[in-house]
């Protein structure tokens, strides 16, 4: 759908259920894009169902995490001369189908990244979670909004697509821990464009996320004290492109 080579991203964890659906749905959206699935360590069938769908896969030796996993893919994305990137994640709460929310405003130059937000636009309510993870969210959200002087309604959003400038700073440099809030500040550091359009994201058929209920606290706590510590961070100088 663009003259511009473009790949898809996809960390996966243990996610050997939905990963073929996913690649198909990229497939479905776009199918010139490059499939890049990122194995972060999997102990089922994860690689193995992603390559009989078609994907080149990386599979790491060990669980890296999310942020491992990304930047793995942003740095085969920039090695590889690719022009822009798309993140989708494994677990198919992210609709390929509404990936030309995100591409779009990228390829017109108008952002070097777009995040799909899943309460833009809808009244502050959007996807419906538990109303522990609502309030994380908004706590978040305003920390952020203050961190980079720009409203942000989704702070942890995993579905992007980025431009030669966002793969080139994020395959340098990406935040490990908490990698999609901390991410946001480092943008605003380095002066990148962001905008964040409203997107769908459907529910977890399979698998089970990495953040439970019992922890989210102990998340907050750490994610916002990640944030503090990261404000102060000394920023890596981009590479000429």
């Amino acid at each position: 759908m663009s003259d511009v080579p473009g790949i898809a991203i996809v960390p996966a964890w243990n996610e050997e259920d939905s990963i073929a659906r996913v690649i198909e749905e990229i497939r479905a959206y776009d199918p010139d894009l490059h499939i890049m699935v990122v194995d972060d360590g999997s102990n089922d069938g994860t690689a193995e169902a992603a390559r009989a769908a078609g994907a080149k896969v990386a599979r790491l030796p060990f669980n890296l995490g999310i942020g491992g996993a990304v930047q793995t893919g942003l740095r085969y994305a920039h090695q590889n001369g690719f022009g822009f990137a798309v993140r989708v994640d494994g677990d198919g709460q992210h609709d390929p189908a509404q990936l030309a929310k995100v591409v779009e405003p990228v390829l017109r130059d108008e952002v070097d990244i777009a995040v799909g937000s899943r309460y833009l636009g809808l009244g502050g309510e959007g996807y419906r979670s538990t109303a522990s993870r609502r309030l994380g969210i908004r706590i978040l959200a305003r920390t952020v909004s203050l961190l980079t002087r720009q409203t942000i309604t989704d702070p942890t959003s995993g579905f992007q697509a980025l431009n030669r400038k966002a793969i080139a700073l994020f395959a340098a440099d990406y935040p490990h821990d908490y990698p999609e809030v901390e991410a946001l500040v480092l943008l605003a550091s380095h002066r990148l464009r962001l905008r964040e359009v409203p997107i769908e994201m459907r529910p977890r058929t399979a698998g089970r996320s990495s953040i439970r209920t019992l922890s989210s606290a102990y998340y907050m706590v750490k994610v916002l004290l990640a944030l503090f510590v990261g404000s102060f961070r000394r920023s890596v100088p981009l590479e000429d492109k």
